[in-house]
């Protein structure tokens, strides 16, 4: 039975690249065997700097955003970040969205799709490894990097990709789904 993998558009900014990137991710993850496939925008849940009262693992949440959240977040067995790099770091959306819920992300593996100059994101990537794994996931060795993003997108902002970055996408996944099926037994304990 498919594992539901989300791919998550990491980036809230108006006119960000991050949903074409995603878009394409999500269409090339959706051929894999292993996983159903949903392309989630942060920017849908307009999630204020974090504002609840009580801390994300009681999962006593208030306000109807969080709630939205969290019933996002629990859907999956993998997560994909497609992911710009902001100044090194990870755009503040993300960290923000990371911190909204806590037992949601446990033992889940996740990727990285990421995207920008000649870096590619990867700065940003390592700072975001960090994060996710106070939050008891599993981030992928391999990733996807993006590097010069602006070549690889016609007019209308449509990303095209390339044998390199298929190639790299199909390893990711392949891991992916090994640890999400590893897994799983770890997160039916922890509901």
């Amino acid at each position: 039975m498919p594992l539901n993998l989300q791919v998550i558009i990491c980036s809230t900014r108006p006119g960000r690249v991050g949903p074409s990137v995603a878009q394409w991710f999500a269409e090339f993850a959706a051929k894999h065997d292993g996983f159903n496939t949903t392309l989630v925008d942060l920017a849908d849940f307009n999630l204020p700097v974090y504002d609840e009262p009580k801390h994300p693992r009681l999962q006593d949440y208030q306000h109807d955003h969080t709630k939205k959240w969290s019933a996002s977040v629990s859907q999956a067995d993998a997560y994909v970040f497609v992911t710009p790099e902001y100044n090194y770091c990870p755009p503040p959306s993300f960290v923000n969205a990371l911190n909204y819920v806590y037992n949601e992300w446990n033992y889940k593996p996740c990727g990285f799709v990421s995207y920008g100059g000649v870096s590619g994101g990867m700065r940003a990537v390592q700072v975001e490894k960090q994060l996710v794994t106070t939050l008891k996931m599993m981030p992928m060795v391999e990733g996807v990097a993006i590097p010069m993003v602006a070549t690889l997108l016609d007019d209308a902002k449509v990303f095209t990709s390339n044998p390199l970055i298929d190639n790299s996408a199909q390893v990711m996944l392949e891991e992916l789904h090994k640890w999400a099926l590893a897994l799983q037994p770890m997160r039916h304990l922890n509901q």
